[in-house]
């Protein structure tokens, strides 16, 4: 990407728009009850502020749907960030008009104003270019620092770009785009982990990276198509019916280019429904009973699991290799992890559940790197770029 991060250009006193993802869940009480999004941000804010830049901060919360509306407000958010930044915070009653144009003209070095919820205009999510125009009105310089909304048509996202004269990225962003980049041309061997949802999202990722990767190790909900093909019998674990042709042609495929594929050889399985205190059952073979279902990968399977990314020089895992919210069904994901950490390889953990599911279990510090981006993360693994990239590198061509 050449793109260039805040920390390139001059933004010494200037007017910046940072656009960021907060979108947060916020409590009756209006209270934010995760913060991992906002401490997400905070360096590319700290940095702008210690360059003495006027900072905006430009977000949005999903379900105003171009209305204006109290309950989904950016005001808790900016109670957070007063408190997070300890500094008094600008908090307009709009995003865009003249009142906000004002209000920005007035503000001192080193200030902060967050604009109300972009989404309370229609032409946000509609990628808008007058309302982009609009929004563009009050800075000089245009930050991109929301990459896990980056895969979206957003007009504070793309059309904005063409109303700025200086755009670059911030911090968060840059790291995010340098180090999943490493996926795209990695060092060989390359172990793909593929685990969680039974899904053909998960079938597609794996497709991406056939020509990319040495070996699959496949776990989670999405072995049981995998198991399925193979001509095991899954019970009652999930299953997608509409994934079992492409895992069909992934096998065969995979085999074709003689690529290790590595799916379950024995399962952690309870009979029933799932409960918090169902007794489990470790099933070699992998036929599962008609009333059982699989809930983690086996001891044996731990074991191939980690032999191989010992082996590796770059893995990709996206995906719990259990259902790792239920106490005692996080063995398998919470092994692999302990595998990585003490591995040479470079590590890189994408996906909201996976990255859960590590921090959990506090093996996070030992992983290369734990990507923030969410779904845009893998869309960016698949296509080497995203629609807000490509607005951001058209503009600066």
């Amino acid at each position: 990407m050449s793109l260039k991060s805040i920390a390139e250009i001059d933004i010494k006193e200037k007017k910046v728009l940072i656009r960021i993802d907060l979108d947060v869940p916020v409590t009756s009480a209006g209270e934010v009850s995760d913060v991992s999004k906002i401490f997400n941000a905070l360096p590319t804010i700290h940095y702008a502020l210690g360059q003495k830049a006027r900072v905006i901060i430009a977000s949005h919360r999903t379900g105003a749907e171009g209305r204006m509306s109290r309950k989904y407000s950016l005001e808790p958010v900016g109670r957070k960030l007063t408190e997070l930044l300890d500094c008094e915070i600008y908090f307009p009653e709009n995003s865009v008009g003249d009142a906000v144009k004002k209000l920005a003209g007035d503000m001192l070095p080193g200030s902060v104003m967050l604009l109300e919820n972009l989404d309370f205009h229609r032409g946000e999510a509609s990628n808008n270019d007058d309302y982009a125009r609009k929004l563009s009105d009050v800075a000089q310089i245009y930050v991109n620092e929301a990459f896990s909304l980056s895969d979206q048509k957003r007009a504070s996202l793309l059309a904005i770009t063409g109303h700025f004269d200086t755009v670059c990225v911030g911090l968060g962003f840059k790291k995010e785009v340098d180090n999943l980049g490493k996926f795209n041309n990695p060092e060989r061997p390359f172990t793909v982990v593929i685990g969680g949802e039974c899904s053909l999202r998960k079938i597609e990722l794996m497709e991406r990276l056939i020509d990319r990767a040495d070996s699959f190790l496949v776990g989670g909900a999405v072995a049981n198509s995998f198991l399925k093909v193979l001509g095991k019998e899954t019970g009652r674990s999930e299953l997608d019916p509409a994934t079992i042709y492409s895992v069909k042609k992934f096998i065969s495929s995979s085999a074709t280019r003689n690529i290790r594929l590595i799916v379950p050889d024995d399962l952690v399985t309870v009979r029933g429904d799932l409960k918090p205190d169902s007794p489990s059952f470790i099933i070699s073979g992998c036929d599962i009973p008609a009333n059982s279902m699989t809930v983690d990968i086996g001891p044996e399977t731990r074991q191939q699991f980690a032999k191989n990314v010992s082996r590796a020089r770059t893995v990709l895992w996206n995906g719990p290799l259990g259902i790792y919210e239920t106490s005692g069904f996080g063995d398998g994901t919470v092994s692999l992890a302990g595998a990585l950490c003490e591995s040479e390889a470079f590590s890189g953990i994408v996906g909201d559940d996976t990255v859960r599911a590590v921090e959990g279990a506090g093996l996070d510090a030992g992983i290369s790197f734990v990507s923030r981006g969410g779904q845009a993360a893998i869309q960016y693994i698949m296509d080497g770029t995203l629609p807000a990239i490509e607005a951001l590198e058209n503009r600066t061509k």
